[in-house]
């Protein structure tokens, strides 16, 4: 309870490993609450405890191995299956090749040459209010808060601020980032940034957090949402700048109008007194990470939308972490639809997934209804053989679910507006389905310390349970009890009646376009196996996890439409002296440390890069990358460092340069504008700025090799 909190100005920290601050403003204190999901769902290792005896005497015949050649290997038309059937008709466990949890039969590849695009001196861990990068490399400042980036607006004065001043600057605590090609214009790029949230102490001077005015939430207001902005390579340097007033530059805030499509899209459930349609939205918030799509559009997932609603009192509501009284930023006071007790379906209007077209500023967004509700960290598409889209999502909380959603239409090449119109309609159709995940060690051998399993391993196979179907004609509901509507706009109480597997905070989930396979980012639950909340399993294997861990997803066949799957644990985050840290096999005392994986993204070689976020291991968060396939398979080095306070989010690694955004720097409990914890990024006595940083070698050569 909030009565509860240590106040504003101690020196406490969330038991996730952020600031009280970043706690109080990002989430609405989530991790200072129960977890919503108070469902009983099985434990992992119940799901086939029934079936042991008997599959003990088959598992070597079972069981196929999943082992990737030293230069990968391509999933699609022509892959060998990666997955067999048990005799129970159960997902088969995968293994990683033999290559066991804590090293010492792993990888043992440590001589010569890094992997490449890994090849640079890794960054020591390290407390500087700077971002830090390896030797011989620069670095430049993209873009900060309250730049001027449309027609027409200020120079950011941030003793002057004004609501319509904000709404044509770059918004506050970029995440997600996007960097797509612009034809016809030579070295300059569209840039894509999501701005997540508002932290108005470190915003304006003097705030009242208890008596904020209504220009300090119209401020907020237009802070939040999404921008585009065309930004312009120096081709001696590598820096990045933007090119303002370009006429493709954009801002998306809380107040623009959005367009719901889908099969919730008009439901009684999203009906309000000022949209009586159930079709018009005003606004987006909270928008964490995201995804790029095939046919030229960006993805954006509403995440910790449920902070921004006061008085709510359903059940329902409770499951989605909606509070009971006032919200933080009080926005409630100066427009109703912030206020559940005026606008019960208000809140059922966010939590989505939001395409946006960055090439066509005058488009609508739309709000994609057919990917569920709850709180999206992002969206990343893998189309299947036949061109279909299956989108990957994770469900950002404490003991929710990783979803997938598997699209019914082709997509059309071409840049005709025919085809264009009809890619903007492909995450309409589609079936949704959350994951259920089985493990192969009985439940007796995860005792919650990370010790392994006699199998060596912490793996298992899973299925992908259907929850509704959507088609032109309407849609279908696959869960008991619920309309497809229910299922669409409660989407985690879908996955409550079905089982689905409580899971480790699932942020980002990026599938490898080298080899297919499917990474998911746990970053931490402190809450697994404290009191009455779910125990360690298979899948998470450390109760009080504050370090986290990834998980590798190999679909059956490579088909990203399978609807079963095989899954081993990759990375075991922590402090690689940890017995209960593993990194892929490779030898440990190789590695750099890492804690609280978040946002995760593939380079042009396959290495998966690794953005951490409230990193419990003593240094500033930062930006990994780690070798997923080859002999030095678990590599893992670091590339960067933020600032004090700061967290590392978007990161986007191209041939020849790394972005990241760094985001809320300085946001150290007791911090105010007047009082500030960092300097970054313009030195003494000017306002800290979340801002969007450029890396590249000095020398000019590719990233890493």
């Amino acid at each position: 309870m909030r009565n509860l909190l240590p106040l504003l100005g101690s020196t406490g920290s969330h038991p996730g490993g952020r600031s009280e601050m970043t706690c109080r403003y990002r989430c609405g204190d989530a991790c200072f609450h129960p977890a919503p999901n108070t469902s009983a769902n099985e434990y992992v290792g119940d799901v086939i405890a029934g079936a042991l005896s008997r599959r003990s005497m088959l598992r070597a015949t079972a069981a196929v191995t999943v082992t990737a050649a030293a230069g990968g290997a391509l999933v699609g038309a022509g892959a060998t299956p990666a997955a067999a059937q048990s005799a129970e008709g159960a997902p088969a466990a995968f293994t990683n090749g033999g290559k066991g949890h804590n090293g010492n039969h792993g990888n043992q590849g440590t001589k010569g040459k890094a992997a490449r695009g890994l090849r640079f001196t890794a960054v020591a861990p390290n407390t500087l209010d700077a971002v830090t990068v390896p030797e011989g490399y620069g670095q430049n400042v993209v873009v900060r808060w309250g730049e001027p980036i449309l027609r027409g607006a200020p120079a950011f004065d941030p003793d002057k601020q004004t609501a319509k001043a904000q709404a044509g600057q770059f918004g506050y605590n970029c995440d997600f980032l996007a960097l797509l090609p612009l034809p016809g214009e030579r070295g300059r790029q569209v840039l894509v940034a999501n701005h997540e949230y508002t932290d108005e102490i470190l915003m304006f001077k003097g705030y009242d957090a208890a008596d904020p005015t209504r220009e300090q939430a119209e401020i907020a207001w237009a802070a939040h949402g999404l921008g585009v902005v065309v930004v312009e390579e120096d081709r001696r340097s590598g820096k990045l700048t933007v090119v303002p007033r370009h006429h493709l530059n954009r801002r998306v805030t809380a107040t623009t109008e959005f367009k719901v499509t889908g099969p919730a899209a008009g439901s009684d459930l999203l009906k309000t007194s000022a949209d009586p349609t159930g079709k018009k939205v005003l606004g987006t918030l909270n928008n964490c990470a995201g995804g790029e799509t095939p046919w030229g559009t960006t993805l954006h997932g509403e995440e910790n939308f449920n902070q921004y609603f006061a008085n709510a009192g359903s059940t329902t509501d409770a499951r989605y972490g909606i509070g009971t009284g006032a919200t933080e930023r009080k926005w409630e006071r100066f427009d109703k639809r912030f206020d559940v007790a005026q606008e019960p379906n208000e809140v059922h209007r966010f939590g989505y997934i939001v395409e946006l077209d960055p090439y066509d500023p005058a488009s609508t967004p739309r709000k994609r209804t057919a990917l569920g509700r709850f709180k999206h960290e992002g969206a990343t598409i893998r189309l299947t053989d036949d061109g279909r889209p299956v989108a990957y999502m994770g469900d950002d909380e404490r003991f929710d679910y990783m979803y997938k959603f598997v699209g019914s239409k082709r997509m059309r090449h071409g840049n005709s507006r025919a085809a264009h119109e009809h890619n903007l309609t492909l995450l309409d159709e589609g079936t949704l389905y959350v994951a259920k995940l089985s493990g192969d060690s009985p439940a007796i051998e995860i005792d919650g310390t990370g010790k392994l399993p006699a199998d060596g391993e912490f793996d298992g196979g899973g299925t992908w349970i259907p929850l509704a179907t959507a088609t032109a004609k309407g849609a279908v509901s696959h869960v008991p009890g619920m309309t497809a509507e229910e299922v669409y706009v409660f989407t985690r109480l879908a996955g409550d009646k079905v089982g689905a597997t409580k899971m480790d905070r699932p942020e980002d989930i990026q599938p490898s376009p080298h080899t297919g396979k499917v990474y998911v980012a746990l970053t931490n639950n402190t809450n697994r196996g404290v009191g009455s909340n779910a125990k360690a399993d298979e899948a998470n294997p450390r109760n009080a996890n504050k370090h986290g861990h990834i998980l590798e997803l190999t679909e059956r066949r490579g088909r990203p439409d399978a609807t079963s799957f095989g899954w081993s644990l990759f990375l075991v985050a922590g402090d690689p002296k940890d017995p209960a840290t593993y990194f892929a096999g490779y030898p440990k005392d190789k590695v750099s440390q890492i804690s609280c994986p978040d946002n995760v993204a593939f380079d042009p070689h396959g290495n998966l890069w690794i953005s951490t976020d409230g990193a419990q291991l003593g240094s500033h968060d930062g930006l990994f990358g780690v070798a997923t396939k080859g002999d030095r398979r678990g590599e893992l080095k670091q590339f960067l460092t933020v600032p004090k306070g700061a967290e590392t989010c978007g990161p986007l690694v191209q041939d020849r340069r790394v972005l990241v955004a760094v985001q809320h720097p300085g946001e150290i409990t007791g911090a105010t504008v007047e009082n500030p914890a960092s300097v970054w990024p313009d030195g003494p006595g000017k306002i800290v700025r979340p801002a969007v940083v450029a890396v590249w070698r000095k020398d000019g050569e590719d990233i890493g090799v």
